[in-house]
């Protein structure tokens, strides 16, 4: 039986109670002994006590995993002397060193959970954005010039090779999917504002390039301002959306508020050697050490992290634990059996976690 091994950072807040939560449901989907979880120091948290918020062993680590699994990272007051948060950096360093230039966020109406989009109540939501993850803005990410305390300015950032191979990875997964659900239709929506910038008229051109050697994939085209508009009223016509970096940051975040909320919205950051998957959610220090944080974000998103290591790894045993996993959290929220508190339930987060586990036997 194959062994894999996973780099696992709990990190901040809530971090170690859904990370647990996850790693419990996981061991039971794919039985004793293939997961090896090797437990890594990293975060805010680790910041204040070292200094260090990615202490190089963590790194190599990670970097010599089959998989990284992260719970979640941040403590309100912990900052770099510039402002941004440290806990932000923990996984932009990873990001960045590991070159994971595909975020990749479902946005999938689960059973059981009620949308705020009255229409779609019934289901129907069931897109992935595919956020570029390397440049865009967030490129001048530390290297911003403030002048003078008078004016502050950020570059936004296009590259040709960026930009195909995020285009790339998005007809890849269009590809693979079963189309939007209104009409089936595999399609990718390049999200961008290329009617007011050149760096965006840029993005929108070479997503078209590559279009040409995906021929059975449709594209479609809407500005990061109308598709906001488009995802409240007509979310079943998206199948993947592909997008710059901050433009894909703010659309994923809206996306899952029509799911259910950061509580159950799973993401992965995926290279072509390494990936990195975790909720999409904060680390929600108000409410750690309570036992009442939604773990179902992190699950699903280990459940993506077997399913890439499958795909990776030729091994059809993760492609259907990770379908078991989605099924069960399904199941667990459908019949009501341990709802959390974010989606109106009162189950605490290892009842969740335990539920789960349940409906997987």
């Amino acid at each position: 039986m194959a062994q894999y091994r996973i780099a696992t950072i709990e990190g901040d807040g809530i971090g170690p109670e859904v990370t647990q939560a996850a790693m419990t449901v996981l061991r039971e989907a794919c039985g004793a002994g293939t997961l090896a979880f090797q437990m890594l120091e990293g975060g805010a948290g680790h910041y204040q006590r070292s200094g260090e918020v990615l202490p190089e062993e963590t790194f190599a680590a990670c970097r010599d995993a089959d998989a990284i699994l992260h719970g979640a990272a941040g403590l309100p007051g912990v900052v770099y002397p510039d402002g941004t948060e440290v806990g932000n950096d923990l996984h932009l360093r990873l990001r960045f060193r590991l070159d994971l230039y595909a975020n990749v966020r479902p946005i999938k109406l689960l059973p059981g959970v009620l949308s705020p989009l009255r229409a779609f109540e019934g289901g129907g939501i069931d897109y992935v954005i595919v956020r570029e993850n390397t440049e865009g803005l967030y490129a001048s990410r530390g290297a911003g010039v403030v002048l003078r305390d008078e004016i502050a300015s950020d570059s936004l950032v296009i590259t040709r090779k960026g930009t195909e191979r995020v285009a790339r990875f998005a007809f890849d997964l269009a590809a693979k999917r079963n189309g939007a659900p209104k009409d089936g239709q595999s399609r990718v929506t390049v999200c961008d504002k290329a009617n007011i910038l050149r760096s965006y008229a840029f993005f929108r051109r070479i997503c078209e390039e590559v279009h040409g050697d995906h021929p059975g994939i449709a594209i479609d085209y809407a500005y990061a301002d109308a598709i906001t508009v488009h995802m409240l009223k007509r979310p079943d016509f998206y199948d993947v959306i592909v997008a710059e970096n901050m433009f894909g940051d703010i659309i994923s975040d809206l996306g899952a508020a029509t799911v259910g909320g950061m509580g159950i919205s799973p993401s992965g950051e995926i290279g072509d050697a390494h990936a990195l998957f975790q909720g999409a959610h904060g680390s929600a220090p108000d409410i750690a050490g309570q036992d009442v944080a939604s773990p179902v974000a992190t699950i699903l998103s280990g459940a993506m992290m077997l399913r890439w290591l499958a795909d990776r790894k030729n091994d059809a045993g993760l492609a259907a634990a990770a379908e078991r996993v989605e099924a069960a959290v399904g199941a667990v929220l459908a019949e009501g059996r341990a709802v959390p508190r974010d989606l109106g339930g009162s189950a605490r987060c290892t009842e969740v976690a335990e539920a789960v586990r349940r409906a997987l036997g």
